[in-house]
């Protein structure tokens, strides 16, 4: 769990995810960096916290295996935004000529 006095998630949300192992709903605390599926055992991530792409505590607060596992998420993530808005700017220049 991210240390308490997080300036980035100064109130915690109740999020719900998917369990990838058998379909079950998972709460965890936006604070929380996993849960355990109750049905399954299954570890669940959050990898919504982008506060790691610019808070100078992430590391330390996420710890080093959730914040490298997050960083490569995002990286993937900013990747995957600019080849969709390449092939977006490549459909608008062909309409134009």
């Amino acid at each position: 769990m991210i240390f308490s006095g997080c300036q980035g998630k100064p109130k915690a949300q109740l999020l719900t995810k998917i369990c990838p192992e058998c379909g079950a709903e998972v709460e965890l605390m936006s604070t929380d960096t996993e849960a355990v599926c109750e049905r399954c055992g299954q570890t669940i991530y959050n990898d919504t916290l982008s506060c790691v792409k610019w808070c100078e505590h992430a590391r330390e607060c996420v710890g080093d295996k959730m914040y490298v596992y997050m960083m490569k998420k995002l990286r993937n993530e900013e990747d995957e935004l600019d080849l969709e808005s390449l092939i977006a700017e490549a459909g608008e220049i062909g309409r134009t000529y």
